[in-house]
Parts: structure tokens; C-alpha cells; sequence
């Protein structure tokens, strides 16, 4: 079989900018030129980048309170079950199910499953963990964990065309242009 040459995919392209308002300017433009399908990725955390970038609300609150509500539920239940149904023993003339007496172990559960949900949950819809991203085969991009700003707008974004994204990031005045290997 016959070795043939391919060109290396490409996940994105990128560009470089040296103060947060460049970035934030630059996501705001990006967002109303259209594209979707666009990171930021900076050395610390910007107020007002994620307004920038019309980012959807996060997921994470929701599965924490709904992990909490299944763990409360669950360790009430168990703790119903086995009073009850299981292995009912009159203490004290009181009820079979006490339920003021199931309180702490169903605050405590509640907030073990909320902690479980919370950490899962940050990981799963963060995709981590990421020992590999494109984005790091870009020289320039060892800079932005100390004082670099990048914005990379994808190629998987349905407007990517390579010459009108190259010519649109021209336009924002970035300190340099690199594209992204898949």
C-alpha cells in the first residue's frame, strides 16, 4: 500500500492579545460576527468574559441540588425502610418511623451526594480530565498561564472559513495569529 502524504487537521485558529480588555473586546466582536464555537483562555479569571462571550448558564447548580435531593431522599428512605419495614424496634414507646430522629443522617447524605455531584459533575461538563488539548501545540500558548490572552475560534464552528476567520482575526489587531492542529 502506498504511503499518502495528509495535511494536518485543523482544529482551530488562534490569536494572541496582551491586555484582558483586547480579549474581552475581541470575544464581543467574535459573538456578534457569529460564531459559536469559540474558547477564551487567559492566565486568570476576567470579570465580564463570560458575558463576552454569551456563554450559557452553568449545569453544574443544577446537578449539585438534584444529586442533593436524591441523596436526602435515598438516606430517609433507608433509614425509613429499615425502622420500619425491616427491623422495627419499639425504643421508648416512640413511632416506628421517628422521622425527627432521621434528620442528621439525611442532612449528612444530602450533602455527600451534593459534594459527589459537584466534583463529577465539574469534571464530566469540563471534559476533564484534559492531559491534551490542540491548543497546546501552539508555541505562543505557554504564555497563557502568565500574562497572554488567547481567543481560538474553532473549525467545527458551521461559519469557519479559513481565510474569512484569518481576515476577521486580522481585524481585532491581535499581537500574533497561529493556527491549531487537531
Amino acid at each position: 500500500m502506498a504511503h499518502v502524504e495528509t495535511a494536518p487537521q485543523l482544529y482551530g485558529i488562534m490569536a494572541e492579545f496582551e491586555t484582558p480588555e483586547q480579549l474581552i473586546e475581541a470575544a464581543e466582536r467574535t459573538r456578534a460576527a457569529g460564531y459559536k464555537k469559540f474558547d477564551c483562555y487567559t492566565p486568570f479569571p476576567i470579570h465580564g468574559l463570560v458575558e463576552a462571550m454569551g456563554v450559557e448558564e452553568a449545569k453544574v447548580p443544577w446537578t449539585v441540588f438534584i444529586c442533593g435531593l436524591i441523596g436526602a431522599a435515598a438516606l430517609f428512605g433507608l433509614q425509613a425502610y429499615t425502622s420500619v419495614i425491616d427491623y422495627p424496634l419499639n425504643v421508648g414507646g416512640r413511632d416506628f418511623l421517628s422521622w425527627p430522629y432521621f434528620i442528621p443522617i439525611t442532612f449528612e447524605g444530602m450533602v455527600l451526594c451534593a459534594a459527589f455531584g459537584a466534583f463529577i459533575g465539574m469534571l464530566a461538563y469540563n471534559g476533564l480530565p484534559a492531559p491534551y488539548h490542540p491548543v497546546f501545540n501552539v508555541p505562543q500558548f505557554a504564555r497563557a498561564s502568565t500574562d497572554r490572552f488567547f481567543l481560538c475560534i474553532e473549525a467545527k464552528d458551521p461559519n469557519f472559513d479559513r481565510n474569512r476567520v484569518y481576515e476577521f482575526l486580522q481585524s481585532l489587531n491581535p499581537l500574533s495569529i497561529s493556527e491549531v492542529e487537531a
